[in-house]
């Protein structure tokens, strides 16, 4: 039930974003959530987009370095301490939480939560077994 997310590897360097975003913008490609961390010479952006196949192509083709990794999407309540009882969750079951980052949703008063985790199926089991909503792909798609 994991979803998708692509990881690109861009120069730290005026206009390389906007290049990214521009390719996927003439693709039709809507991204419905991203992360980026930088270094001094390189950034890693995470999407997580309507299409990775098509994204994941014209993305090669101009000559970025993409990876499609899966993560564990969660839907969470959108108030305090929701965000708490979700890691709490993966924190009982041993799971290691290597990265996250949140998107909120256009009508519902929840977020969505992006885990990138040790092992997808232990945390969307407990996860799921605490009664939180796993989004999937076509959640994705529905945004």
């Amino acid at each position: 039930m994991a979803i998708q997310q692509l990881t690109v590897f861009v120069e730290n360097k005026q206009g390389a974003l906007v290049s990214i975003t521009d390719t996927l913008a003439s693709n039709n490609i809507n991204i419905r959530a991203l992360s980026i961390a930088e270094t001094e010479d390189f950034g890693i952006l995470r999407l997580i987009v309507n299409d990775v196949e098509t994204a994941k192509k014209t993305l090669t083709d101009k000559g970025y370095l993409i990876k499609v990794t899966n993560v564990v999407g969660v839907k969470i309540g959108d108030a305090p301490g929701k965000l708490t009882e979700a890691l709490g969750v993966l924190d009982k079951a041993g799971i290691n939480m290597e990265y996250l980052y949140a998107f909120m949703t256009r009508t519902e008063k929840h977020a969505y939560v992006v885990f990138r985790v040790e092992d997808d199926d232990i945390a969307e089991s407990a996860l799921q077994n605490a009664g939180f909503h796993l989004i999937t792909n076509a959640d994705v798609l529905k945004l």
